[in-house]
This record gives C-alpha cells, sequence and structure tokens, in this order.
C-alpha cells in the first residue's frame, strides 16, 4: 500500500523499503523505549510486523511506524519515530492515521499504543487514554 500527500511525501507498508539501518539508529539512541536496542532485533521486529516508512519525494526515509497484529482482534502500534528535522509539521499525525485507515477494515476490537508525550497526536486520529490502567498488566520491562 502507497498513500502520497500533495507535497510528494508518501507512506509505504513494503517492508523491502525501509532503512532498517537508519531505523535502528533513530530506535536505538534517540527514542527513550528503545535505546540500546540491537540492529539484529529490530530487523527481526520490523520482519515479524505490518510496517509504515514515511519517505519524502527522493525516497528518503523519514519516520517509521510498527504495527504488531494479528488482523484479526488485536494491534499494538509501537515504535512511532518521525526523524526530528521532520516533527512539528504534521507527519506524525499522518502517520498515525494511515495506520489506523490501514487497520479499519479489519474491524480489530482494540489497537493500543503507549506513549510518554504524544498524547496530542494520537488524539487527533481517535486514540483515546484507556478508560482503567489498572485492567492492564505487563510481563518483563516496564520501560
Amino acid at each position: 500500500m502507497i498513500i502520497r500527500r500533495e507535497d510528494d511525501y508518501e507512506i509505504d507498508t513494503d517492508p523491502d523499503r525501509l532503512d532498517i539501518d537508519l531505523i535502528h539508529h533513530w530506535l536505538s539512541t534517540d527514542a527513550f523505549w528503545a535505546l540500546g536496542r540491537s540492529r539484529e532485533t529490530v530487523e527481526q521486529s520490523a520482519r515479524a510486523s505490518l510496517n509504515f516508512g514515511l519517505y519524502e519525494a527522493n525516497g528518503t526515509q523519514i519516520a517509521y511506524a510498527r504495527v504488531v497484529t494479528d488482523l484479526t482482534t488485536f494491534a499494538w502500534l509501537c515504535d512511532v519515530y518521525v526523524d526530528p528535522a521532520h516533527r512539528g509539521t504534521g507527519l506524525g499525525t499522518w502517520l498515525a492515521a494511515a495506520v489506523r485507515d490501514h487497520l479499519a477494515p479489519y474491524k480489530l476490537k482494540r489497537v493500543l499504543l503507549s506513549t510518554l508525550d504524544a498524547h496530542g497526536v494520537y488524539a487527533k486520529v481517535g486514540f483515546v487514554p484507556f478508560l482503567d490502567p489498572g485492567k492492564l498488566m505487563i510481563m518483563g520491562s516496564v520501560q
């Protein structure tokens, strides 16, 4: 699936187009939730997920989002990252909306995400705070 905007940005779900080295750099050095993540882990997680790359007109990747899903009942939106030079331009909201729209035909019971500081971005595309976070549990790292 490719979605293009009038300003020539595009979102593509083709996993072969992803710049794994760049995604690894972003996540392992600048994303608080993935600091130190190995390249192997980034590559393996991308292979096992539905991926969304956001690209400039010249093909340079400038953002990434990953969805872990069974495409039947559940999805987890994670590893959303926009290159710092492109933040504040609405691209993160567009990327989140593209994920939402791509998943809509599956009529999933729930799509979850976790965010520390981007609540406003996700609220624009329909995400709301979990009504009863006391029902959620985690195994493993709590970061």
